[in-house]
């Protein structure tokens, strides 16, 4: 029986997923910064840890605590939607040690024992951002653009050892929790030389149907997880689809 462990667990995308190699009989190991047992159906197979990914001690108690593995899913991170000019750098910084750093950070902590065993997947959660510019996402896209390339040449370097790694990338999201954690980073509005520009934002998402859901990036993992064969660059979600077929 294989064994996963997942980052950000208490929501969404990686809430989902969860469930998801759950329900496939995986063993699961859930990570949540405060873990809450509720939120997942009771199991043998599953184990809910504490990870915040932005501290070593955190990511070292998780890794020995979750002993072997065999996929990593890097699905932890935090929003924000803001101009440049209403983003302080204690912002920016807070965005860049979680999306990027964390991710990095985990996957250097199980990555000796992937290579060890010669065997192992790392999946790493990004976005449909990277795909194309867009108004008021500048930090939060170039954290996830960041963690693209970091995974592409870390899959150039794990190659001899038989480790894969992939990237997930969803669209919007609307039914999670996504939103609604960023908004203490974005406590001070947005930037009033670009509320115009914010007004059309939201207004383009209020006329789209065209959304990405949970189950979409639960499907992408797996997809990640168990098929060598798969692209590098999975889309998840209709939008994201859309997207990465006019790239």
């Amino acid at each position: 029986m294989k064994t996963v462990l997942i980052t950000g667990c208490s929501s969404g995308f990686g809430l989902e997923t969860a469930r998801y190699f759950l329900d496939r009989d995986w063993q699961v190991i859930a990570t949540m910064r405060t873990p809450r047992e509720d939120v997942l159906p009771r199991s043998a197979r599953l184990r809910v840890l504490s990870l915040d990914v932005t501290d070593p001690a955190s990511i070292r108690a998780a890794v020995d605590a979750a002993g072997p593995i065999d996929v990593l899913v890097n699905n932890a991170g935090i929003g924000m939607l803001n101009a440049l000019e209403g983003t302080s750098m204690e912002i920016a910084r807070e965005i860049f040690e979680t999306n990027t750093l964390g991710t990095i950070a985990m996957t250097q902590a199980v990555l000796p024992q992937f290579r060890e065993r010669k065997d192992g997947v790392v999946v790493n959660v990004t976005s449909s951002v990277t795909l194309r510019p867009l108004h008021l996402l500048s930090v939060y896209t170039a954290s996830k653009a960041a963690v693209n390339a970091f995974t592409e040449s870390l899959a150039l370097e794990l190659e001899p050892f038989n480790v894969r790694a992939r990237l997930v990338l969803p669209g919007r999201a609307p039914e999670t929790r996504f939103a609604e954690n960023g908004r203490p980073r974005m406590a001070g509005g947005i930037h009033e030389a670009y509320a115009e520009i914010a007004q059309g934002v939201f207004a383009r998402w209020a006329d789209s149907s065209v959304v990405t859901h949970s189950l979409d990036v639960a499907e992408a993992v797996w997809r990640a997880a168990n098929d060598p064969s798969c692209p590098l660059r999975i889309p998840a979600g209709a939008d994201a689809v859309a997207w990465a077929a006019q790239v």
